[in-house]
């Protein structure tokens, strides 16, 4: 009996080995959907939404009633003391009058902040016309507008007295707007684009570390306010609560309405280097996306907060300002184009 393989011989025909070629391509299912900013998204339709009429009647006739019924029962209360304890009645009495005339400051405040946002509305409205007409009469009456915005500001000195000297040789209105925004608005513009970058770091951070449902969206709903305020008051249109909030409408319902408050990964792919975004975690994904969209709510924002449009100046790139802000948080981003 012989020892060791046998061999079987199949007449000739072999069969074929398998190769690696032939092999279907493996296909990435991903396990979800690449993130979007929901945080951001949430918060931006909340904060431009409008309410219907039938609710700003609802809240008006309540805040009416309360108002009264209050003011009722305090009236009776401070009666009924002042004649059971005339001291203390009298004392209450000068507290509330406090009250009333703080109340009636913080009220005028408020109003003066509109009026602050309205001038600048006034102004940039005026250089718009000024451009689109190139009229030089309108220009000069803008530029002597944006001087007293911001006589007696020491950011701006310089740049007042550096436009003073220039603008006698400025013979058509964009060139004289032109030197305006240049001398004048520069210092600002960083110093907003710079608030816009810090604001768009801090949702990303929060977002990507905050694991609460809802407390995502009320830090960039927060951070987003504070953003924009602080905008408001480096061009000079320092508001009050109200006046922040009708500002933050009006931002966010121009981005929702152009459908900017979107962002996808041809935005932050050159700036974290290729497809490093689907490869992060879905936490980590969603800070970086919400922080993109606060940047773009911030260019929104200095363009409707700015007394001058962008036009000898470029406007800010959203992509500059994301990898300005959310580039550090790499070690190993790729910062190209």
């Amino acid at each position: 009996m012989a020892k060791g393989p046998i061999l079987f011989d199949l007449e000739g025909e072999q069969t074929p080995r398998p190769s690696v070629a032939d092999a279907p391509a493996v296909v990435d299912q991903p396990d979800a959907e690449a993130p979007r900013g929901q945080a951001m998204q949430i918060a931006a339709r909340l904060a431009a939404r409008k309410p219907s009429r039938l609710m700003r009647l609802f809240w008006g006739l309540a805040a009416a009633l309360i108002g009264a019924l209050v003011s009722i029962a305090a009236y009776t209360f401070v009666t009924d003391l002042m004649a059971r304890y005339p001291v203390l009645g009298l004392g209450l009495s000068a507290l509330m009058v406090a009250f009333l005339a703080v109340l009636a400051l913080v009220a005028l405040r408020e109003m003066a902040a509109f009026g602050r946002l309205g001038r600048l509305d006034g102004l940039r409205h005026s250089a718009t016309q000024a451009l689109a007409h190139d009229d030089l009469s309108i220009a000069r009456d803008a530029a002597d507008r944006l001087l007293r915005l911001y006589k007696g500001r020491e950011d701006t000195r310089w740049g007042r007295e550096r436009f003073g000297e220039l603008r006698a040789d400025q013979l058509d209105a964009s060139a004289l707007l032109g030197v305006a925004e240049t001398e004048i608005l520069a210092p600002l513009d960083i110093a907003a684009q710079r608030e816009v970058e810090a604001a768009a770091r801090q949702v990303a951070t929060v977002t990507a570390l905050v694991p609460l449902a809802l407390a995502d969206v009320a830090a960039a709903l927060t951070a987003n306010l504070r953003m924009i305020r602080r905008i408001a008051e480096i061009y000079g249109g320092r508001s009050g609560f109200f006046g922040s909030w009708r500002l933050t409408r009006a931002v966010l319902s121009h981005l929702v309405a152009t459908g900017a408050v979107a962002v996808g990964d041809d935005m932050l792919e050159p700036i974290l280097g290729g497809s490093l975004l689907g490869k992060l975690s879905r936490r980590f994904g969603e800070g970086l996306v919400n922080g993109a969209l606060t940047a773009r709510v911030g260019v929104a924002a200095m363009e409707v907060c700015r007394p001058l449009p962008f036009s000898a100046t470029a406007r800010p790139k959203v992509r500059s300002i994301i990898a300005n802000s959310l580039g550090g948080l790499f070690g190993k981003a790729d910062r190209g184009s």
